[in-house]
């Protein structure tokens, strides 16, 4: 027993529950279909980030574990700064198939990560699971998903014209479910709706990134 230990929770407070509803069904529609989709070659990709992570290099080697000891570690170490990670889990394979690592993270940031993404099987439908942070909803995304669908024609400008100016957020083409890349927010103080934050899924892949071992 660990009585010191304790767990934070929010909880989500909707001001239209309606819409969290749906919302919540949408995630949950796409979870339950992922064996199916993942046969029709669609991509289910759960994402999330971490800011702020320090870049330590230990100054001694590890003593790693053996019968009757766990790793042990040398309490010296350097400081490299903090980087941000960015990380997707593949919901049909259950394995990290991308993370990236830098010093921000900013809209640009997670629209090279989304695309390096769809490069890998360009021509493949996307839906990607994410919290509603603004660079997840982003002009540098609604351009980016555009671009890759044939369907920037009629974009124009942001306030200005086209399906831009019309739009009360790129949220809203971003979400559109007849699009070949898509996203699929997570209502607001629900990423553990997130499947990438289920358990120790996210920390696992903080922890083994950004520690920088000797050279020994």
């Amino acid at each position: 027993m660990h009585p010191h230990r304790f767990k934070g929770w929010m909880n989500a407070k909707p001001q239209d529950p309606a819409e969290f509803a749906e919302k919540t069904r949408e995630i949950s529609r796409h979870y339950r279909l992922v064996p199916l989709l993942h046969t029709l070659g669609v991509h289910v990709v759960s994402i999330d980030e971490m800011t702020g992570k320090q870049t330590l290099e230990r100054l001694h080697p590890l003593l790693p574990m053996k019968p009757g000891w766990v790793e042990r570690r040398e309490f010296e170490y350097l400081r490299h700064g903090t980087l941000s990670l960015i990380s997707g889990l593949a919901v049909a394979m259950g394995k990290i198939v991308s993370s990236t690592m830098a010093p921000t993270r900013n809209e640009n940031d997670f629209a090279a990560y989304i695309e390096q993404l769809i490069d890998t099987d360009p021509q493949a439908e996307w839906a990607f699971i994410v919290d509603g942070l603004n660079t997840h909803q982003s002009e540098s995304l609604v351009r980016l998903v555009a671009q890759h669908s044939a369907l920037d024609d009629a974009l124009g400008k942001k306030g200005k014209s086209g399906v831009l100016a019309r739009l009360a957020s790129p949220a809203i083409f971003l979400a559109d479910p007849s699009h070949r890349i898509r996203f699929v927010y997570t209502p607001k103080h629900c990423s553990w709706l997130n499947m990438i934050n289920y358990g120790s899924v996210f920390w696992f892949v903080v922890c083994s990134s950004v520690e920088i071992l000797p050279a020994h």
